[in-house]
């Protein structure tokens, strides 16, 4: 190779590595394949969580089976499951190909995450009670104000105050939320129960997160462990509750109780709510957590518009307006406490929770 041929193979490296010389840490990965990687991963998580959505949807509108609670009841299950055959896969493939942990069930371990699991069951309810009343069009306003509680909870239970504009992307975020209901209200297809169980929901979305913080060093700061043995509460304390609200009479008037599509469709619900926290952590981790609510939020509009065209409806500008306000505020409080952050001097976390979640895979459980 003669000298004109070597600069000319330099200067393409250099491009597309990136940089303006070439660093032996790079391992001789390139900048295209570290943007091919990227976007494999964010159309990944695009993918798995706006079907997740749908499919909900389909399995919680079902006419014939009016059970919500056993829908959700049934994913946790398959959650248990896959949690087991990740962990023998974990010991039958080659070391670092599956990262798993291994989890014995321990009693004591269980009643300490059992706060959150009551929590977190009130989160995944509400969460699919407001999908099956207001559709997912209306989904994204409907369940928009979690981040209003978390500033508001922040306040009440952690004592911590929010920046002036922190606030007033809440307030943008809370007219979007009005703006939505009064539009979907002058349509004639708004479900105030839709509603009321939205604004649960976002309410227990932010207590999910308080609790999370406080029971991580109970399962050695692992999200894996913690979602195991939240699952596994879950499915105990879900029985009672499917008794009190009479849905076992409901599932034995259920005519496709035996079809095995049905049970496909369900099992396939379960799966893709573990995979969301699987590719929701592998986001976070090849991009970051500023990109992550980015990505959530351009998501939630392409989600918003696939549901409008799919059910052919007509929305006014204003409707359409609600639905930016409620994105554009979220993005907005998202870039604003990431600039407050930066401002922060960093402090070494006093336990291995936070620190054990930086490196691993971080998971929007049961959202």
């Amino acid at each position: 190779m003669n000298r004109t041929q070597l600069k000319r193979s330099n200067i393409l490296r250099m491009a597309l590595s990136g940089s303006g010389s070439m660093d032996p840490d790079e391992h001789g990965e390139t900048f295209f394949l570290r943007a091919l990687r990227i976007a494999v991963v964010v159309v990944l998580y695009w993918f798995v969580s706006i079907t997740m959505v749908f499919l909900n949807n389909y399995l919680l509108d079902n006419g014939d089976l009016d059970a919500p609670l056993f829908v959700t009841f049934y994913q946790c299950l398959v959650t248990v499951g896959l949690c087991w055959v990740m962990q023998l896969m974990s010991r039958l493939c080659p070391p670092g190909m599956i990262d798993f942990p291994s989890v014995r069930f321990d009693v004591k371990t269980s009643r300490e995450v059992l706060p959150l699991s009551i929590v977190f069951i009130g989160m995944i309810t509400f969460n699919n009670l407001c999908l099956k009343y207001v559709g997912v069009a209306f989904y994204t306003v409907g369940r928009s104000l979690s981040t209003v509680f978390n500033v508001l909870l922040s306040y009440v239970v952690l004592k911590q105050t929010t920046s002036f504009q922190a606030l007033l992307c809440c307030a943008v975020i809370l007219g979007g939320f009005w703006l939505g209901v009064d539009q979907e209200s002058m349509t004639g297809s708004l479900s105030w129960s839709g509603v009321f169980f939205g604004v649960l929901a976002s309410a227990f979305v932010s207590l999910n997160a308080i609790y999370t913080k406080k029971v991580m060093p109970a399962v050695d700061g692992n999200i894996w462990k913690l979602s195991y043995y939240n699952n596994i509460n879950a499915c105990v304390l879900f029985v009672p509750l499917i008794l009190v609200f009479g849905e076992l009479g409901h599932l034995a008037s259920f005519s496709r109780f035996t079809d095995l599509g049905f049970w496909g469709m369900m099992t396939l619900g379960g799966v893709f709510g573990f995979t969301i926290g699987y590719v929701t952590g592998l986001q976070i981790k090849y991009t970051s957590p500023l990109t992550h609510n980015v990505s959530g939020t351009a998501k939630a509009c392409a989600q918003t518009v696939i549901a409008v065209v799919y059910n052919s409806s007509s929305k006014s500008m204003l409707w359409w307006t609600s639905n930016m306000m409620v994105l554009c505020g979220s993005s907005a409080y998202t870039w604003v406490k990431s600039l407050e952050m930066k401002k922060t001097p960093y402090k070494v976390p006093q336990d291995s929770a936070k620190e054990k979640l930086l490196p691993g895979e971080k998971s929007n459980l049961g959202v």
